[in-house]
């Protein structure tokens, strides 16, 4: 066996196989090329998903004759002049696309700098080139790629079909497209205008011009539920916007991630989302995120990956605390808010789809679920509980949601217009609380509510030096399996921190002794299993409080009021309040909705008034 130097050809086909995993992938390395060039306005076409067709027109600076020969040359670059790969200023720098997809395609390089008298063209098929032939061009580059993977078939039938190949294409354009608001873009396959972004204006804020090209990407919907980052830390910036928690999907498609203006899929700050995020969505929902991380070039390496996708960072933590802290910062910022798009789909089940109208039913009584107040009719003593004070209304904490049923009273007729929530007038089967807006009204799942503030207060107390505990009359002993009771009891000590002294006692038992005084008069047995349950899914050498968000949310949702609880007026009011005052308090623990906001105009719509 001898040792040998492989063909250049046969070299450039490797590096493809590398460089060029799909159409999109071609596309992805042409369009960067473009951008680094100066462009302005980058026009795109694709055939068959771009398998039978790509072609990239730019109005970028262009190159020379001689430039163009040199181009489709392995490892030839103009972005590293100083030749040190820990300052790389440019989208491309490592010489390979060119020559890799003139490997595996037909590519044809078509173009002219701004004082030359005509263009020039290059052809490459299979690794050959011919050229450069003089050719009438305006100023820019157009670059046409036939056939890709025709030199390589069994690299042609890896390929999914047109429209996935197309979806991947779109995508990456979308991501450079949102990096780089300044430049339009323009993507049309088969004949269709897939992608249409026009150039952002460059007098406006930086924030608006993003924001304005994100929206034209995600849709306007993004932009109504979307909340501004902005955070420096150390020599690293971060801007961009996030959605609010109830404005999730399901995969994380969504997420897109820049650094230095260059699109990644980094594992490091996709993990640093979900851990800002997992207090408020379930862990099968995912955020829309667009986060724009700035630092110096040394301390980041963009060299570990051939197609760039991955980068690595110097100081990993302190990239994570940022991200961390200021998608926290900015969730607490955004209050109460939910999304907008509960509303709509609210309003999308009131719309009868068959044509058939809603039944008429008989009114509800309080016996049959729902129980109303007069809107119009004082309190007796007259107006002296009128728009309850935070400080004035009974305290939620105190409702356990063994208590029994409130008094029914009637709603005061308060100044809604102070109060983002409104003021209640009406708890519905025992469940929603019906309040009035300044332009609408709002629907409350008094659960889920309450739940987000036992939350939120747990939290706090935690962060203040611990959670108060009161002693149980009777000690309380839960029977458990033997290998939960063994799995709770092993973290006694740290269940102590969070309000709950249990003990083991027995095999598969466990004593109750203490627990948290926010908890109230709740169950006990379940929620000593429901923990238990936890902890299994717990590594044994994490410790609780880096699980904090689910131990706390277990004990948040059995502390909490629950459906089918009554509650009066100045009930009602005071968790309104308190919803209006709590950070994130638009979604529970689980990230479900904790209201629905609708619209006067949108009711009036449902009823043909408008």
């Amino acid at each position: 066996m001898t040792i040998r130097l492989l063909p250049p050809n046969l070299v450039n086909q490797i590096a493809a196989g590398e460089v060029v995993e799909r159409p999109a992938s071609a596309l992805k390395e042409l369009v960067e090329n473009s951008i680094d060039a100066g462009a302005t306005r980058i026009d795109i076409v694709l055939n068959d998903g771009g398998r039978s067709l790509i072609v990239v027109t730019d109005n970028g600076c262009g190159m020379t004759s001689q430039e163009l020969i040199v181009a489709v040359d392995r490892h030839a670059t103009s972005k590293l002049p100083s030749d040190d790969l820990l300052d790389i200023n440019y989208l491309g720098f490592r010489g390979e696309a060119l020559p890799a997809i003139g490997s595996v395609a037909r590519l044809t390089v078509t173009s002219r700098t701004a004082g030359a008298d005509s263009g020039w063209y290059v052809v490459v098929a299979g690794g050959r080139k011919d050229g450069p032939v003089p050719a009438p061009h305006p100023r820019g580059t157009r670059i046409e790629v036939r056939d890709i993977f025709y030199s390589t078939p069994a690299r042609l039938k890896f390929l999914k079909a047109a429209s996935t190949e197309l979806s991947y294409a779109v995508d990456a354009i979308k991501r450079l497209g949102m990096a780089n608001p300044n430049i339009a873009f323009t993507l049309t396959a088969d004949g269709k205008q897939r992608l249409n972004l026009p150039a952002g204006h460059l007098q406006g804020d930086l924030f608006d011009v993003h924001l304005e090209r994100i929206a034209a990407v995600l849709g306007k919907e993004f932009g109504a539920n979307a909340v501004p980052v902005a955070a420096e830390r150390e020599g690293l910036k971060l801007y961009g916007y996030i959605g609010v928690p109830t404005f999730n999907r399901g995969n994380a498609l969504a997420q897109y991630l820049f650094v230095n203006g260059r699109p990644v899929r980094d594992r490091l700050l996709h993990g640093a989302v979900r851990g800002a995020y997992q207090d408020f969505l379930a862990p099968n929902r995912h955020p829309y995120v667009v986060l724009f991380l700035e630092l110096p070039q040394r301390d980041v390496d963009v060299n570990v990956h051939p197609a760039k996708a991955e980068v690595r960072f110097r100081d990993a933590g302190l990239v994570r605390g940022l991200i961390v802290g200021a998608l926290k910062h900015a969730l607490a910022e955004a209050g109460h808010r939910a999304s907008t798009t509960v509303a709509g789909a609210a309003l999308g089940a009131f719309r009868p789809g068959d044509g058939r109208g809603f039944a008429t039913r008989p009114a509800m009584t309080q016996g049959a679920g729902t129980l109303a107040y007069d809107m119009q009719a004082p309190l007796e003593g007259g107006d002296e509980n009128q728009g309850l004070a935070e400080s004035e209304a009974p305290s939620l904490f105190a409702l356990a949601p063994s208590a029994p049923d409130a008094t029914p009273v009637q709603v005061v007729e308060a100044d809604y217009q102070s109060h983002p929530l409104g003021v209640a007038r009406a708890q519905v089967h025992e469940t929603y609380i019906v309040a009035q807006t300044a332009d609408g009204i709002v629907i409350v799942d008094q659960h889920a509510a309450h739940e987000r503030l036992v939350y939120e207060r747990m939290k706090a107390a935690l962060a203040n030096g611990g959670i108060t505990r009161q002693i149980l009359l009777i000690p309380e002993v839960v029977e458990l399996d033997e290998t939960g009771a063994t799995r709770i009891a092993a973290r006694a000590a740290e269940l102590s921190e969070l309000g709950l002294v249990i003990e083991a006692f027995g095999a598969g038992a466990i004593v109750v002794r203490e627990v948290p005084s926010l908890l109230g008069d709740t169950d006990v047995p379940g929620l000593i299993r429901d923990l238990a349950d936890d902890l299994a899914s717990v590594d044994e050498a994490l410790s609780l409080k880096d699980k904090l968000g689910d131990v706390c949310g277990t004990l948040a949702c059995h502390s909490s009021i629950r459906a089918g609880r009554r509650l009066n007026g100045p009930e009602m009011n005071a968790l309104l309040r308190q919803m209006e005052v709590t950070p994130h308090a638009g979604q529970c623990n689980h990230g479900r909705p904790t209201y629905v906001e609708l619209k006067l105009k949108d009711i009036e719509r449902l009823f043909g008034r408008r």
